[in-house]
């Protein structure tokens, strides 16, 4: 189904939404994305229990300039960080984690959208591609990014969609290649996509 897409010129994203809309996924719910509890402490058990650590992440702006210069932006988000073996890492946001329903972030990691030619950062560029952002501020040099001070990944370039799910852009470039880093996703997802029935 998805080379029928690519050949009908239909962009990278329409092809993630179309299928699932063709199957109806979205149909039953308004709100299709998003099935994780209010008591955010039963989601970040179910990250722990799953081998990851739970970081509350602060968005800031400017994060290319000296720390002195970074601007803090209001509120805050809770992601599931997974570390390989080898010392790979890939965040997901708890709320995409935990969803029993289909996200776009999830649904981006399952179909492995090939990346296309990109200037400059691959992991943003092909963010962009399926229709999300990782963007502070627009295309720039002032650079921004979900912030934990003092952890290996400080600044996290997180790709969020329409829907406000969310998995790291390089966790999601690397996956397209055929890369995994930090977990397999398709392990620890509440949502387990169709490909996965359908033998892909």
């Amino acid at each position: 189904m998805k080379s029928l897409f690519f050949r009908s010129g239909l962009g990278a994203a329409a092809l993630v939404v179309v299928v699932f809309v063709s199957q109806g996924a979205f149909a039953r719910t308004p709100q299709a994305s998003q099935s994780a509890p209010d008591d955010l402490s039963v989601v970040g058990a179910y990250c722990v229990a799953n081998g990851g650590v739970v970081e509350n992440r602060s968005p800031y702006y400017n994060t290319n300039d000296d720390k002195k210069n970074w601007l803090r932006l209001t509120g805050s988000r809770r992601f599931c960080q997974f570390t390989k073996g080898d010392g790979s890492r890939i965040h997901v946001l708890l709320s995409t984690l935990y969803s029993e329903k289909p996200s776009l972030a999830a649904l981006a990691y399952y179909a492995k959208v090939p990346l296309q030619s990109c200037n400059g950062n691959p992991a943003s560029c092909y963010c962009s591609q399926l229709g999300g952002s990782d963007l502070f501020g627009g295309i720039n040099l002032n650079g921004g990014g979900w912030v934990l001070k003092g952890a290996i990944d400080e600044t996290l370039e997180a790709c969020i969609f329409p829907d406000m799910s969310s998995i790291d852009s390089w966790g999601l470039a690397y996956h397209q290649a055929n890369i995994i880093r930090g977990k397999n996703l398709k392990k620890v997802l509440r949502f387990h996509g169709p490909y996965e029935a359908k033998g892909k």
